[in-house]
């Protein structure tokens, strides 16, 4: 049996302003340094044998904290495959000025959709793309090995790895929401399985930032 931890990384300063940040490298705020030290606080229980993060310095800030929380030092491995989804001209557009601009229906599509197209940008569907063959050679036999793996990301990027290992359908990965600083802690089988899932750090603000 491994643990698989997926973590979302803590509140950014574009997070605070309600923007999306896309591709964009905005650093983690206060808060969100304080949210990635209480969820590493839930870790503490998990020895890690490997690290990844994508290369936004929200998400490597957060698994920085974390480690100093569960008192690890390991190499981060960061890579552009696992960051998140390419917003296009959203990226710092307000989202809930968009919302009242275009309405509830469509923005949940654009917010949370699978295969929404958004120009000069990536839909779910296209960040599960270019993510899961990463996952499925470089973290995968790790997994099968019973090595202990932690991944920092952010929402939509961890969307699609759920969407993988839980086989959620294209129409219910609308509803999946991944609260900033909130972690999945999977069990998993050596045929790399999910065994059992639990969220640590909940975040009670999930879906309105």
């Amino acid at each position: 049996m491994a643990y698989l931890v997926l973590v979302r990384h803590g509140l950014s300063d574009y997070n605070k302003k309600g923007l999306w940040t896309g591709w964009d490298n905005p650093p983690l705020s206060e808060e969100g340094f304080e949210q990635s030290q209480k969820t590493g606080a839930e870790l503490t229980d998990i020895k890690f044998d490997f690290a990844y993060s994508s290369d936004q310095i929200r998400s490597v800030q957060t698994i920085e904290e974390i480690f100093k929380a569960t008192n690890q030092n390991i190499p981060i491995v960061q890579d552009a495959t696992i960051r998140e989804r390419n917003y296009g001209t959203y990226t710092r557009k307000n989202k809930w000025e968009v919302q009242k601009e275009i309405g509830d229906e469509e923005f949940k599509k654009l917010r949370r959709g699978w295969d929404y197209p958004i120009p000069n940008g990536e839909s779910l569907k296209q960040v599960y793309e270019r993510e899961i063959p990463y996952f499925r050679q470089e973290i995968e036999p790790k997994l099968k090995e019973g090595k202990n793996v932690i991944i920092a990301s952010s929402g939509n990027a961890l969307r699609a790895l759920a969407k993988y290992l839980e086989n959620i359908s294209d129409e219910q990965i609308s509803e999946v929401e991944i609260g900033t600083g909130e972690a999945y802690v999977y069990t998993m089988n050596e045929r790399g399985e999910v065994v059992t899932k639990e969220i640590r750090g909940t975040n009670p603000n999930r879906g309105k930032i």
